[in-house]
């Protein structure tokens, strides 16, 4: 096997949001091992409406020591993707401090659920929407610029199965999910001139922290009480958090080189059932 074939991308550099844990650290190893340097950032610290625990700045340290035993270097940084202006410095930081931002991974995500749409506070729809759709737009408006003084790139957003179709009690999840496809599908049209990909992952369950907690099953609950099958079609009752990764890995390498604007599940078959 070629250096090449081992080590992808060797000399790029990854953005990574929500990297302290569950996913987004399985994302940083992932490429680290594949030759990228990283940057991730995360809030490592609670929100309101999210009742369970969120990721800690020990955690966001304990992947930056897990890439750089991978030998990559690892640049973190403690931020709120709702934050622009520190979404915009953590990009400058990047470009500058690792050379440059070739992927970016829009990883950072919440979850929170009510019985039904109409009993979702208002304030449940803000920080949903805030997080999982507006964060991710802001981090591509962070890091584009940087991208565009680049040659090519790719970039993938990290949506969910909930992204291609409806359940019950998470509406605003639901739409911010849904939204990353049409800004998927609008980026990857804008900066095709530009030689960047743009492409979205649907996961289905991943055995992460933001799922093996004390609040989902009442959220799976209430899904299930409405006649929906949650099972998937494999045998398989979660994914691994590096099942997703491998996924993304394929979209950001050369082997997916004429791959963009697409909605790739990754779901154990959940979505034909």
């Amino acid at each position: 096997m070629s250096a090449e074939a081992r080590q992808p991308l060797e000399g790029r550099v990854a953005l990574i949001t929500g990297g302290a844990r569950g996913q987004g650290r399985s994302h940083a190893l992932t490429l680290a091992k594949a030759g990228a340097d990283v940057a991730i950032c995360d809030i490592a610290g609670p929100i309101d409406t999210i009742e369970y625990p969120l990721a800690t700045p020990g955690e966001l340290a304990e992947t930056v020591s897990l890439v750089e035993g991978a030998g990559r270097r690892c640049l973190a940084a403690v931020a709120d993707v709702r934050d622009l202006d520190a979404m915009r410095e953590f990009a400058s930081r990047t470009a500058s401090e690792l050379g440059r931002i070739d992927v970016v991974v829009g990883n950072a995500g919440v979850y929170s659920h009510a019985p039904n749409t109409w009993e979702l506070t208002e304030r449940q729809w803000d920080v949903m929407l805030d997080v999982n759709l507006s964060g991710v737009w802001k981090t591509c408006v962070a890091a584009i610029p940087h991208m565009l003084d680049g040659d090519g790139g790719a970039i993938v957003l990290i949506s969910s199965v909930n992204g291609l179709r409806g359940v019950p009690g998470v509406a605003h999840y639901n739409v911010a999910k849904h939204g990353l496809v049409g800004l998927v599908r609008t980026l990857a049209i804008e900066l095709a001139a530009h030689g960047i990909r743009v492409n979205a992952l649907h996961p289905t369950a991943v055995r992460t922290a933001m799922v093996e907690n004390d609040v989902m099953p009442r959220a799976f609950a209430t899904i299930e009480a409405a006649g929906i099958d949650l099972r998937n079609l494999l045998d398989v009752e979660m994914l691994d958090p590096s099942d997703v990764s491998d996924a993304l890995l394929w979209l950001v390498s050369p082997s997916a080189r004429h791959v963009t604007g697409i909605s790739l599940p990754v779901d154990a078959g959940n979505l034909v059932r």
